[in-house]
């Protein structure tokens, strides 16, 4: 080649670089590009339909598409008794069916006026606490796998496996328990519980520091979820965010505390909060709040009164099956409960517990009898998707796993 053509090559460049110059930013961008994510992807966390407007790998819009599930549990709990929709309540967020057990069961005695007994509220703290690790633990693990971090996946996966042969033993059931009554709960604890969940929490306690060890100061960890997903005091109360999420942007909100419920106020534990709001803030809440679920399992244990577990309302609690086997006025009386259902008042009641992925409430509106008129479930990964459309414009494309996993949000409960 000539000197001669490449100098005229050079003065073709440099016109073409003066001329691209001039274009103004939207022709040098060129054509946005729509991605959908879901709703079958592994790390949207359930059903969940992301439909992104791209500028490269920056996000600069999304809308989320929720109601892949069609569960429709609500109006199945107005065309059912009060008991028969237990085993529905397992399949709202089915990482804690335990503690959805007891939501569901504290609202309709809350609707009857009753109390149960000292031993019976117990049963149920330690029920909603082991809840609360397993269903951290599983959002835990799967987040930072999707980060990456593969390894505390195992440790997460492990110490649920252990949670589960305490469900187990104590309901029968390793998943959807169904172990909570109206009234009560279906059985005592058996012998042996108490001594296998004090071994848990033991060594429990030891792989919490291990996973600490693993991600806390893990700087890929640590520049995948700091600043990250940003959500400020008071966007978290305008969405109605609760949880960890709340507690991660610095508000001090726990239903356990703000309005007690079982026997919560005689435990000493604390409740964690952050300071920034970021993605990191939130996996910071989660692993302590299992260290204090730790704190009241223990104090559980080790005072656990003794005494019956069970509601005292001879007309609307089943009867003991020993009785019903032998006296034909306890058989007509548990035929009449279980095919028409508790006598329950009319009346309109709400109630929330401090599930673990937030407040999970339950407005009942009864007209009488043993069905109800109206029932509405708020269920807090609901609440929790809404503000994904806040959160990810300005984040890059592999920005979404680390704030979705933070969020932590089920479908079940979500599409309910």
């Amino acid at each position: 080649m000539s000197t001669k053509t490449i100098f005229e090559q050079s003065e073709v460049l440099a016109r073409v670089k003066e001329a691209g110059k001039r274009l103004n930013a939207e022709e040098m961008m060129g054509e946005k590009m729509s991605l959908n994510m879901g709703p079958s992807h592994p790390a949207t966390h359930g059903v969940l339909r992301l439909e992104l407007d791209l500028d490269g790998e920056i996000i600069t819009n999304v809308t989320t598409h929720v109601g892949y599930l069609h569960r429709g549990d609500e109006k199945i709990a107005e065309n059912m008794t009060y008991h028969q929709f237990i085993p529905y309540t397992d399949r709202l967020d089915y990482l804690a069916p335990l503690a959805n057990n007891v939501a569901y069961a504290l609202a309709v005695e809350k609707l009857m006026g009753w109390e149960l007994p000292p031993r019976g509220k117990t049963i149920r703290v330690i029920c909603c606490e082991l809840a609360r690790i397993s269903a951290h633990l599983l959002g835990l693990g799967a987040a930072s796998m999707d980060i990456g971090a593969v390894s505390v996946f195992m440790y997460t996966f492990a110490e649920r496996e252990k949670i589960y042969n305490l469900c187990e033993l104590l309901t029968g059931a390793r998943f959807t328990t169904s172990y909570t009554r109206i009234g009560g709960q279906v059985r005592d604890l058996p012998e042996g519980f108490a001594a296998q969940l004090l071994d848990f929490t033991t060594n429990f306690k030891l792989v919490l520091k291990e996973i600490h060890n693993l991600l806390t100061r893990n700087r890929i960890f640590v520049d995948r979820t700091r600043d990250l997903g940003i959500i400020s005091r008071e966007e978290a109360i305008s969405f109605a965010l609760t949880g960890p999420n709340l507690r991660g942007s610095g508000v001090e909100h726990d239903l356990r505390r703000s309005n007690p419920y079982l026997d919560y106020p005689r435990y000493d534990f604390e409740i964690p909060i952050g300071s920034v709001g970021d993605a990191y803030d939130r996996y910071l809440v989660r692993m302590e709040e299992m260290n204090q679920s730790v704190r009241i399992l223990e104090q559980a244990i080790n005072s656990l009164p003794t005494g019956p577990i069970n509601a005292v309302d001879p007309k609307n609690m089943l009867p003991q099956k020993e009785a019903v086997l032998e006296k034909m006025e306890e058989l007509i009386h548990h035929f009449i409960i279980t095919t028409e259902g508790i006598n329950a008042p009319a009346g309109e009641i709400y109630f929330g517990a401090e599930n673990p992925k937030g407040e999970l409430g339950f407005y009942i509106h009864s007209k009488g009898g043993g069905v109800p008129y109206r029932l509405k479930i708020r269920g807090p990964s609901f609440m929790n998707c809404s503000i994904l459309e806040k959160l990810l414009p300005g984040c890059l494309i592999s920005d979404i796993v680390a704030i979705i996993g933070s969020l932590d949000f089920v479908f079940g409960e979500c599409d309910r």
